[in-house]
């Protein structure tokens, strides 16, 4: 696996400007989950017609967009958790060692 490296030319990587970009990556992944939910809306009397299916992709974007702003269900979090932790590797903190999933021989010192 090859290292991700900070983007050259002092690009903002603010807590806040990444909690940012956090968030619009949630955005994007609800809105890609939610596509599918709104394409199968049932057609009816009522339905738009064609005209509706063209709009429909921006109201599922902003939908997504709104519902990140206020919370999501919890990927800018993750997502935001991983950049700092990213960011800080990238400052010069040791990277972070998973813990062990074998557990050692009975008798023997941890």
């Amino acid at each position: 696996m090859t290292a991700i490296t900070p983007p050259a030319g002092g690009a903002n990587t603010s807590p806040a400007a990444l909690r940012r970009v956090a968030q619009r990556f949630e955005a994007q992944a609800l809105g890609a989950l939610l596509q599918p939910v709104f394409g199968e809306a049932p057609k009816g009397f009522l339905s738009g017609g064609s005209a509706e299916a063209q709009w429909r992709p921006m109201l599922v974007e902003q939908y997504a967009k709104s519902w990140s702003q206020r919370g999501g269900v919890g990927i800018a979090n993750a997502v935001h958790a991983e950049m700092l932790r990213m960011q800080g590797r990238s400052a010069g903190e040791p990277p972070l060692t998973p813990p062990s999933t074998n557990p050692a021989p009975e008798g023997t010192a941890p």
